[in-house]
């Protein structure tokens, strides 16, 4: 076996994840890429990897295997010289299936919305339990601190994306990782750079359905109507459901957080530190594909308990003048929604302050413009960055806000703005699934500046 790798897109979450992996496995770990920022550009460096900035030349170490993100497009000068050399590559989905997943029962967590907080809960409470599990995850769970490790016991948590896997394979990621446990948490449109429509996802979810034992466990969303049609093109798999009102297991829509199973109370989570009903949901998933791997009910519910969250979901960044600063990855209507909605819920009388930075490619090509306004309705004020890429203006949303909106394409300037706005109990969310410019950090010091204090 080849010791030594090269990842081209190796700041990404998840090609990060494949060189903390790499890394632990003993192999040699290279990597370059242009988009470099917290909190993998810190993962990388505290693990000891080296970093190429930029793709202007191919920075492989001579006899490394190349591992390619799907980043990386024909055209790149990196890409076109690994190709004109070449050289042995494959891509990150492909690697990890091979070389990590292969002889692991693999828990595999999908869907549109909530993947890397329902796998950071599932990797939690198989810790919790003693699995000792190994993960890679989109993001840096709060428990764990790294967002992919090999673990100790034969059970692996993969956060499996639908989007492509690499510019010379075009199936989506998940198909790679042929899963025991798989949780299928929703289905929208989104990745509209790469899907013609829903149905196009569909499709992929169905080829992943099509890997999943007959001996395995699928745990899916109740009340989800794009995921039934999934199941209903083929499924050769036991499945248990999930859901408010429905399925095997079930929450109450109520403010305290009871959990049934197959109609018998099973548990209740008091004063749980996530917000929202979306979060709600994700708990069940993670506990009903525990139970699957025999995790007892009850330990993993007292588990989520003392689960932490994740960094960038709702992460509090800092408390200045008595005005909170959250960082959330939201990016989607969806999850925007729902992400305002779990916070104003928990709010009481302070004002909700929104910052959405709407940078993924379907957000840029305008997919989302009739949907995104609405989604926006929990907060008392938004402010909408129009940064580089936007193929539409934001103001045309303006007209249809349900709140007081400004749109601004300086963020110095976004920033300055809202700290001279911000009152003391106000609550600010910063939604981006990019670095938004250092916009948290810009805020922060702004506030810093005007009230002088901080808590």
């Amino acid at each position: 076996m080849n010791d030594s790798i090269h990842i081209l897109g190796i700041c990404g979450t998840f090609m990060g994840g494949i060189a903390l992996l790499a890394r632990e496995l003993g192999w040699h770990v290279t990597g370059q890429d242009a988009q470099v920022y917290p909190p993998m550009s810190t993962q990388l460096e505290a693990a000891g990897i080296g970093l190429h900035a930029g793709y202007d030349t191919l920075a492989a170490p001579d006899g490394a295997r190349v591992v390619v993100g799907n980043v990386m497009k024909r055209g790149i000068p990196a890409v076109e010289c690994l190709l004109d050399r070449g050289l042995d590559y494959v891509s990150g989905p492909q690697w990890l299936g091979e070389a990590v997943l292969r002889d692991r029962w693999v828990l595999a967590v999908a869907g549109t919305h909530g993947k890397t907080t329902t796998a950071s809960m599932l990797a939690w409470i198989l810790e919790y339990a003693g699995l000792q599990p190994g993960f890679l995850i989109g993001g840096v769970p709060l428990d764990f601190g790294v967002s992919a490790r090999l673990g100790g016991g034969s059970f692996f948590v993969v956060e499996a994306d639908e989007y492509d896997t690499a510019f010379f394979d075009k199936r989506s990621k998940f198909v790679h990782y042929r899963p025991r446990t798989l949780i299928l948490n929703n289905l929208e449109f989104d990745h509209a750079d790469i899907f013609a429509d829903l149905a196009a996802i569909e499709t992929q979810f169905h080829h992943l359905l099509r890997t999943v034992p007959g001996a395995g466990l699928v745990v899916q969303a109740a009340a989800d109507a794009a995921i039934a049609r999934v199941i209903e093109r083929g499924c050769w798999t036991p499945r248990e459901t999930f859901g408010f009102g429905q399925g095997d297991w079930q929450a109450a829509e109520a403010e305290e957080f009871t959990i049934d199973l197959h109609g018998q109370h099973v548990g209740t989570l008091k004063d749980w530190a996530l917000s929202g009903r979306h979060n709600r949901a994700n708990a069940l998933a993670a506990l009903a594909a525990a139970r699957h791997v025999g995790v007892p009910v009850a330990v993993a519910v007292e588990a989520l308990g003392q689960f932490r969250g994740v960094r960038r979901r709702m992460e509090v960044r800092g408390r200045i003048g008595g005005v909170t600063v959250y960082d959330d990855f939201a990016h989607h209507p969806t999850a925007i929604r729902t992400t305002l909605e779990g916070l104003r819920a928990r709010l009481g009388g302070g004002r909700l302050l929104a910052l959405l930075d709407p940078r993924s490619n379907t957000m840029r090509m305008g997919v989302h413009r009739e949907t995104l306004p609405a989604s926006l309705a929990a907060a008392d004020q938004v402010w909408l960055w129009q940064g580089p890429g936007m193929s539409w203006s934001l103001e045309a949303l303006l007209p249809s806000m349900p709140c007081p909106a400004r749109v601004e394409s300086d963020v110095a300037r976004l920033v300055e703005d809202v700290a001279a706005q911000a009152r003391p109990g106000d609550h600010v969310v910063l939604m981006s699934n990019g670095a938004f410019d250092k916009a948290h950090e810009r805020l922060l010091d702004a506030l810093q500046r005007r009230f002088g204090v901080s808590a």
